[in-house]
């Protein structure tokens, strides 16, 4: 069945409907590439349009697990807060060779937030037919757990990249395509449009893209790129073809990738996107996996990808916030509605001025911790939790512990 997928009247007529004209093209550029305007969407496909002018001081917004706290409400009543602008939580990005079976079936017993199918790196040329039938049989066979269920295909231009979409669209179970090696709008655009010639029309719009940014072209192009498409939901740093691409020298510090990092958590949190961090290669070594962790969420990351099982309980824990960082997030937050009631704006906490960006960063911390399933603690527990001081909280029992199915086999995912 999946080879008539493939047939040439297929790829005729999705040819006539990807937009691949001029006309096609101007119409796309009015659509997505508006000089005035963005257009985001959110996890329930409504749109938020922002003027170019007031984007960095406003961002679409959705709690997941819990409602929005009051202060949260009143700071988006004023356009200067969001919170996180998806539910789809991917603390952990994990990735599942294609054309391995016994991994696939593996796979779906894991607590990553989500799963990635590789038809990409993870699969020999010679294996790619098997792979995309693989994939699209294990899509299929997964049932509706937590974890999101994503394919990353061979990157457009590659010659591959029309075969691996016309099969694995067509599963109704697939929520996200990830892109590798995105350099340009026009390759996020050719995606979208096979989704909307392909996936199942129930579905469809439920289909998001994560970019791939692997490049120094990728970098410098990450506006266009993370404003080319409302389906982009996340960009995704991958670290070792960004240094091949630069001729870098890899370190454990990885100073030598600050400035692409950096760019691509700017441009994450400008557009109102994800930002996933690299992939811990030392996978073996827990001390390094949770150094790189630590630095990734100080910078801005919300997750990170991973390429074995045992990686995935100290991502989890990693990219949620700490107890200490719940309990002062949940006081300000409070304080911060309390003092609203009486008409006034910056008020004391513990020796500190609060004013209205320590709110927004204190809703961002409790929307993330809500959307991990973290119960908020009580004004009683949250003093406690305050007493014993940040290093205490670090082990803190609200950490979501992952349970990993397989963590003793040494068999790795797939290398981003």
């Amino acid at each position: 069945m999946l080879a008539a997928f493939r047939t040439s009247a297929a790829h005729n007529t999705l040819t006539r409907t990807l937009g691949t004209t001029k006309a096609a093209g101007s119409t796309l550029g009015k659509r997505y590439l508006s000089a005035t305007t963005t257009t985001f969407a959110n996890d329930k496909a409504n749109s938020l349009t922002l003027s170019s002018t007031t984007a960095s001081s406003s961002a679409a917004s959705s709690v997941a697990s819990s409602p929005p706290s009051s202060a949260s409400a009143a700071l988006q009543g004023l356009g200067i807060v969001g919170s996180e602008p998806e539910k789809r939580i991917r603390r952990s990005i994990f990735y599942v060779p294609g054309s391995d079976e016994r991994k696939l079936k593996s796979s779906l017993s894991l607590a990553a937030d989500c799963l990635v199918y590789d038809l990409e790196d993870g699969v020999a040329h010679n294996r790619k037919n098997i792979a995309r039938e693989m994939v699209f049989d294990a899509l299929e066979a997964s049932e509706h757990r937590k974890a999101e269920k994503a394919v990353r295909i061979n990157a457009v231009g590659s010659g591959l990249e029309f075969d691996d979409l016309n099969v694995v669209l067509r599963s109704s179970r697939l929520q996200a395509i990830v892109i590798p090696k995105v350099q340009s709008a026009k390759d996020v655009q050719f995606v979208s449009q096979m989704v909307d010639s392909v996936a199942p029309s129930i579905t469809r719009k439920n289909v998001r893209i994560i970019a791939s940014i692997e490049s120094a072209l990728g970098v410098m192009n990450l506006k266009e790129i993370a404003t080319s498409d409302p389906r982009v939901d996340a960009l995704v740093f991958a670290a070792e073809d960004y240094c091949a691409d630069l001729g870098l020298t890899r370190t454990r510090e990885g100073v030598e990738m600050l400035y692409g990092r950096s760019a691509i958590v700017t441009a994450a949190h400008a557009y109102g996107l994800q930002a996933i961090d690299l992939v811990c290669m030392d996978y073996k070594n827990d001390e390094i996996l949770k150094e790189e962790c630590e630095f990734g969420r100080r910078m801005g990351f919300l997750g990170k990808q991973a390429v074995h099982p045992r990686q995935l309980e100290i991502i989890q824990r990693c990219f949620l916030p700490t107890e200490h960082e719940i309990a002062r997030a949940a006081d300000i937050s409070e304080g911060y509605q309390e003092h609203s009631k009486r008409g006034v704006g910056a008020f004391n906490y513990n020796g500190k001025v609060i004013d209205l960006p320590v709110v927004k960063w204190a809703e961002k911390i409790l929307s993330r911790a809500r959307q991990g399933g973290v119960v908020i603690p009580n004004p009683e527990e949250r003093q406690k939790i305050l007493q014993a001081g940040p290093t205490a909280a670090t082990s803190s029992s609200t950490s979501v512990s992952v349970n990993t199915p397989g963590s003793k086999n040494d068999s790795t995912g797939t290398s981003a």
